[in-house]
């Protein structure tokens, strides 16, 4: 059986995710750095070695996000959109059929509409601002002195969560720095951003596009302040995908499996 792969390059990090049948053998995320086809090569041949087979033994590699276009080491690309609505297959909870996924990526947050066969209906995207965004909150911890690993966490001890009204990034920070100098708990600071987030990025949500189970996946998934957030807003229960971060690059790679098991060896990759 062929092994498939999955590459979704975003604008700092690149995710990778290996596919055999429908299992999902192994995930990885490194920085892009400069060389996004140079990181992609190197994630593809330590799948090979660490899992002990051959370039002839990829089926075909399909890639994803920003980057997708330059990934030399790819024999197609697909849309961010398409590829997320694939991922669910594998990765929305058992017994579970997504009627929308909710994705918080570093750089921009999305909302997919799918139908009963998971084909895209729709989607809403916000990539204008940087508020409602794993980098926003990236910088926001950064200002409370933690870590974007425990704005979550600390946003659930809140007693009182601020009133965050600002719906630009910029104005946002200045909210957050005014509210640090009145010496406010940082818990209720980031309690008050979740909640500032989850009602921005509910907006964008299309009033007749609200049918079936509702799937957090991204980065932003992880967070369970934010998640915490979505499901009072939304007052309905907000599931997580399995490997929020690689839902992207599992959808590619199960995207690439449907195209056949064809023999590639792609030169360069030193396999």
């Amino acid at each position: 059986m062929k092994y498939y792969i999955g590459l979704d390059g975003g604008s700092t990090y690149l995710k990778a995710a290996l596919i055999r049948g429908n299992e999902v053998v192994e995930t990885e995320v490194r920085s892009t750095g400069i060389d996004n086809n140079g990181t992609a090569q190197k994630m593809v041949e330590g799948f090979c070695q660490r899992h002990g087979f051959s370039a002839r033994d990829i089926g075909c590699i399909f890639a994803t996000g920003y980057s997708r276009k330059v990934l030399d080491v790819a024999d197609d690309d697909i849309s961010e959109i398409t590829a997320h609505a694939y991922g669910v297959r594998l990765t929305a909870p058992k017994g579970y059929r997504p009627g929308m996924i909710i994705d918080i990526g570093g750089q921009d947050s999305k909302i997919i509409y799918l139908d009963r066969d998971y084909a895209v209906k729709n989607f809403s995207m916000n990539d204008k601002c940087a508020a409602g965004t794993g980098k926003f909150m990236e910088v926001i911890a950064q200002i409370l002195e933690t870590t974007i690993d425990q704005v979550g966490p600390l946003s659930l001890e809140s007693k009182s969560p601020c009133d965050i009204n600002s719906t630009c990034v910029v104005f946002a920070q200045s909210e957050v720095i005014s509210l640090v100098a009145r010496r406010y708990d940082r818990r209720d600071i980031l309690c008050g951003m979740h909640q500032s987030m989850a009602k921005r990025i509910v907006k964008m949500m299309k009033k007749n596009e609200k049918e079936g189970d509702i799937l957090m996946t991204g980065g932003g998934a992880l967070n369970i302040g934010l998640h915490a957030a979505f499901e009072e807003e939304l007052m309905r229960d907000v599931y997580v995908a399995g490997w929020p971060q690689f839902n992207g690059a599992i959808g590619a790679a199960l995207i690439a499996s449907g195209r056949g098991d064809r023999h590639r060896v792609q030169a360069g990759l030193g396999l």
